[in-house]
């Protein structure tokens, strides 16, 4: 893997993969470190720098499934690929349901496994560990390198310096059959970190107070960077937890620049692996990665700043059932929030520091009578390290109940789940209601050693005192560049130039998809398009389905989408005859959904913001859905939106979403790239105006 992505160019030199590329941006154009890495590792795209905005096609280095490998392959099936594109892309890692030893969970597994075998993919068993700890441990992430998973918490990988990003399951069957998949590049925020932990604070609470600091969608779907003298003050450990729970703040990426600390951690993996006879890097690179690290231009423009003071940091906990709301340590052992279960689980915070942190605070102690203890290692290396270091058999003495490594009551599978009534306390990244076990129940978040404390106490507490603060909210937004440099975009054949429909404006933030298409229908295997069409929006406007015909043009608020998986909640849409969703912004699974499907949606807040100034009056009546009468105009050449004289510009929709929607979603354009024979789909054209 080559070394070299924070120069002016780079040169991808993987004699495994065979393929050799030099890509040479502009010098006059600064870019983020998302647009850097995704620009090395970049198969289809703008013939320019890329920037925030830009739909890309990415070959990725590595890309990860567990437990839903069984669905991926289902996936990869239907699309009729026939041989895995490059098998060293692939690992698979049974981490998830690894307790249930049903004759069908079993028999999924052994699928799994005959798969990687016949194909030649890196498997790991059951019992290995947690995919993401895998990835990093047995050295599948490297620095700049652009790493992916079929699971929300690949953000991790950002802790290495990569891109960690996550897919959907028909985005991993993609990258199996074509070794490619879509990405639309995220706009950049900067988070610069300030002086240094005090003593008992932790990188867990470092997530924790920015979850709870920036709660209202700041970071939502945007690649964060870190940067500041502060970083060099937090481990390894601390990094990992820091981009692995930016998930739950809400980032796409969340990315940790190279250091004497990356360097040493990595030199850790190589001389593991090499005990072992595996190579997964040269040794050489780690001394390229020390001398020329991957790094954003100096002049970079980013999307907002924040400023976080270590120094001011204190432990704090999430919740309950929320990351959104925080308290701090000290205000809540006011409290005395009696708990019945404690968690130290997880690929947040179960690694060889975390465990060792809390074996500190139980040593010679025991978990309160009232409390059952849960653990379980990231992974079965950091569990034999932390026998090996008698930290385990410290956990144990102290009353813990162990788990095998692997996910277990984190994803509410397994031994040890939260009963009705119940409060746990938990190592976790997640604490949604019900996610843990019952709905009944309530879930706190904190650092191992809270969670250590509050076990032998039987109530949510630290192992000492802290200061009852907060640190300062220090958040700086900057001006948007637009959509970049006026270009006329390349229409290809079958995609329209232009497109005009009623406009019909949702002005409400949140739009979910249960709003979108009701979970009444969403498991009705008898619903056809027509009846899709006429339940379309019935949970967010009953009159909806009536009001709006076909070729409206729908604009949203932001993160449209929210909410469950549901492809249907797309092709409800199509159904309709919507055309496209234009949106100040929207979910990201909602997003690839829809472009998976070959369906159309633009994210042009502006025009989200117009509309709200004109129609405020709607607004405050509580109207749902307001439809004016007049049209809005799409120009897809000139990548503007025309409403009432006014001109709203948006990130060009380049060969990557055209070829998309023109071939009605990923797997028929999959079917079509690997020369198959088209799939038959339902499919509602777009069609021009």
């Amino acid at each position: 893997m080559a070394s070299n992505v924070g120069s002016l160019y780079w040169l991808e030199r993987d004699s495994r993969r065979g393929l050799s590329r030099e890509r040479k941006p502009e010098l006059n154009m600064p870019q983020t470190i998302v647009e850097k890495i995704a620009q090395a590792h970049l198969a289809e795209g703008p013939k320019r720098p890329l920037r925030a905005g830009d739909f890309v096609s990415i070959r990725p280095f590595h890309v990860m499934t567990h437990d839903n490998t069984s669905a991926v392959m289902s996936k990869f099936k239907a699309i009729g690929a026939k041989r895995v594109c490059d098998p060293g892309q692939l690992v698979f890692a049974l981490d998830h349901d690894i307790q249930n030893h049903d004759e069908g969970n079993l028999k999924k597994y052994r699928s799994i496994e005959a798969f990687a075998k016949e194909y030649g993919v890196d498997f790991y068993p059951a019992g290995s560990g947690i995919g993401h700890q895998i990835m990093v441990e047995r050295g599948y992430v490297v620095p700049g390198s652009f790493v992916v998973a079929s699971d929300s918490h690949s953000n991790m990988y950002g802790a290495l310096s990569a891109i960690g990003t996550p897919i959907v399951r028909t985005d991993a069957a993609a990258v199996w059959a074509t070794g490619e998949f879509w990405w639309q590049i995220p706009r950049s925020i900067q988070v610069v970190l300030e002086g240094s932990l005090p003593e008992g604070a932790t990188g867990k609470d470092v997530i924790i107070t920015l979850c709870g600091l920036y709660n209202h969608d700041e970071a939502l779907n945007a690649a964060v960077e870190f940067s500041g003298p502060g970083v060099a003050s937090l481990s390894m450990d601390a990094r990992l937890s820091i981009s692995n729970m930016s998930t739950e703040w809400g980032p796409l990426v969340a990315w940790f620049p190279v250091d004497e600390i990356t360097i040493t951690y990595l030199r850790s993996v190589y001389q593991q692996l090499k005990g072992q006879g595996i190579e997964r890097f040269p040794n050489q690179d780690m001394d390229g990665w020390a001398a020329n690290p991957p790094r954003p231009d100096p002049d970079v423009a980013y999307a907002a700043r924040i400023v976080l003071d270590l120094g001011q940091v204190t432990p704090h906990v999430s919740g309950p059932d929320t990351v959104q709301a925080m308290q701090s340590l000290a205000g809540i052992e006011k409290k005395k929030v009696a708990i019945q279960k404690a968690y130290l689980i997880s690929c947040a915070n179960s690694r060889v520091e975390d465990l060792e942190a809390a074996a500190w605070i139980l040593c010679g102690k025991r978990v309160a009578p009232s409390v059952k203890f849960y653990l379980g290692a990231a992974s079965a290396w950091v569990q034999q390290e932390a026998e090996r270091r008698g930290v385990w058999q410290t956990l144990l003495d102290a009353g813990a109940n162990p788990l095998p490594p692997g996910c277990g009551p984190c994803i509410g599978l397994g031994t040890g789940l939260l009963e009705k009534g119940e409060v746990g306390i938990s190592s976790t990244n997640r604490n949604f209601k019900g996610r843990m076990g019952s709905r009944d129940a309530q879930c706190y978040l904190a650092s191992p050693e809270v969670v250590a404390a509050s076990a032998i106490a039987g109530y949510i507490t630290g192992p000492s005192r802290f200061a009852d603060r907060t640190p300062d909210r220090r958040y700086q937004e900057f001006p948007s560049n637009g959509a970049g440099p006026k270009e006329k975009v390349e229409i290809l054949p079958g995609f329209p130039e232009r497109l005009a429909g009623r406009l019909v404006f949702l002005p409400q933030d949140n739009v979910n998809t249960d709003a979108i298409y009701g979970k009444d229908y969403t498991y009705r295997d008898d619903m056809t398009p027509e009846m899709m069409a006429k339940v379309v929006m019935e949970n967010h406007d009953p009159q909806f389905a009536a009001r709006t015909q076909a070729g409206d043009v729908i604009v949203s608020g932001f993160n449209f989408g929210t909410g469950s998986s549901r492809e249907q909640a797309v092709t409800c849409l199509k159904a309709k005859g919507i055309p496209l969703v234009i949106a100040a912004s929207f979910s990201q699974t909602y997003l690839r959904n829809a472009y998976n499907n070959g369906f159309l949606c633009i994210e042009v807040p502006e025009l989200t913001k117009r509309l709200r100034a004109q129609f405020s009056n709607a607004i405050e009546a509580k109207e749902k859905t307001i439809i004016p009468g007049d049209a809005v105009e799409i120009d897809f050449t000139s990548s503007t939106i025309q409403w009432r004289g006014e001109k709203f510009t948006f990130p060009p929709l380049g060969t990557v979403p055209q070829s998309l929607v023109i071939a009605g979603g990923i797997e028929n354009l999959v079917a079509r790239k690997l020369g198959l024979a088209e799939l038959q789909s339902e499919r509602v054209e777009v069609t021009a105006r």
